[in-house]
């Protein structure tokens, strides 16, 4: 028995299968590694800017281009202003992205095993894609990206595997695609990934999409920015001024130049989380994991015999998070945000209590 659309709804509602977020449960004493958030605060002057933006000035709209804010970006990145798009978080500048550049005649090209949201935006705003296999290794092979396409997207490093692709690799990939835009998803890049904001002013058509939510510990703000050519920045502006005009609010903006600004609060942190997680990757290749090689604030991993789970369940009981996705190779992996060194070695030892009852 098939139900008829609701009448109510737009056309095609019905067939958008929507993103679905990481967990976010309350429940006390809970080890929580399955979102990526930094284990480390923002930096305290992004704080105290909050606290002296919040004032009667909250009356007024924000300044709509967020100028001191792209001017900081485009210092920081060695880009002229004009080459900085600014958005709520890197999902709102991806949205605005993927309607501004690939809604083509032809295909837009994306690895299978990536951020689930790019096919979410695909359905949205009815993109055709096609999804190529990441090779055996779970990297991507420049080979199957030489056909017609009307975009290519992807995160690098990637999600959720962590594995991060060569500049090299991708100055090649923009050499062999002139006529469509090259999308590269830059979330995690600050935890030991290449930027390619590098490569923007030699290739017009690469738009890099960076976020404060990781690097930055501000994913309760939402501010993402994008590097590229001005034509391809005008085109977002467009965009976002066609949906929203106002979309960074007076304290995020604030807090987001304090971030920015306060490169060594940046630099410890970033640090401390990429010692973390090569003191974890070791310690779960010593309990029979395979770890892939990581550039990110996770590790992707997966356990020689006992399946991904089995795992997570144990894991979930002790109070513990983690995160796994249903999806064909990737099923006996566990994808786990790098915490604290404290938060780190808990789930070490409840691996191994759970493995040595697992026999």
């Amino acid at each position: 028995m098939t139900t008829s659309p609701n009448p109510l709804l737009s056309r095609g509602l019905e067939r958008l299968m929507p993103y679905t977020p990481g967990e976010q449960p309350k429940i006390a004493d809970l080890l929580k590694l399955n979102t990526n958030e930094n284990p480390y605060g923002p930096s305290p002057a992004a704080i105290e800017a909050i606290r002296n933006a919040a004032d009667d000035s909250l009356r007024l709209y924000p300044d709509p281009a967020s100028s001191r804010l792209r001017e900081a970006i485009a210092r920081r990145c060695g880009v002229e202003p004009a080459m900085v798009f600014v958005g709520n978080g890197s999902d709102e500048i991806l949205a605005h992205a993927f309607r501004a550049f690939f809604v083509q005649d032809r295909p837009l090209l994306s690895p299978d095993i990536s951020y689930s949201f790019y096919p979410v935006y695909c359905g949205l705003f009815g993109i055709d894609s096609v999804r190529i296999p990441l090779a055996d290794d779970f990297g991507i092979r420049l080979a199957d990206y030489e056909r017609e396409n009307g975009g290519i997207v992807f995160a690098n490093p990637n999600a959720p595997t962590g594995i991060a692709m060569p500049l090299a690799s991708i100055e090649a990939l923009l050499r062999r695609n002139r006529d469509s835009v090259v999308l590269v998803d830059e979330a995690y890049a600050d935890f030991g990934g290449e930027s390619a904001v590098g490569l923007v002013r030699r290739h017009p058509n690469l738009l890099v999409v960076q976020t404060l939510s990781k690097s930055r510990s501000l994913a309760g703000l939402r501010v993402g920015f994008a590097i590229g050519d001005p034509g391809l920045i005008a085109a977002l502006e467009t965009i976002k001024g066609s949906f929203n005009s106002y979309p960074i609010d007076r304290l995020a903006q604030a807090a987001a130049l304090a971030a920015i600004e306060d490169e060594a609060w940046f630099e410890d942190t970033r640090r401390r989380v990429i010692d973390a997680r090569e003191t974890l990757a070791g310690q779960l290749r010593e309990l029979g994991f395979e770890v892939l090689p990581s550039a990110t604030n996770f590790i992707f991993a997966r356990h020689r015999t006992v399946p991904g789970r089995t795992l997570f369940d144990a894991l979930r009981r002790e109070g513990i998070l983690v995160r796994r996705f249903d999806a064909p190779r990737i099923d006996r992996f566990l994808r786990i945000t790098i915490g604290t060194p404290a938060q780190c070695q808990r789930l070490r030892d409840a691996l191994a209590e759970i493995l040595a009852k697992a026999g």
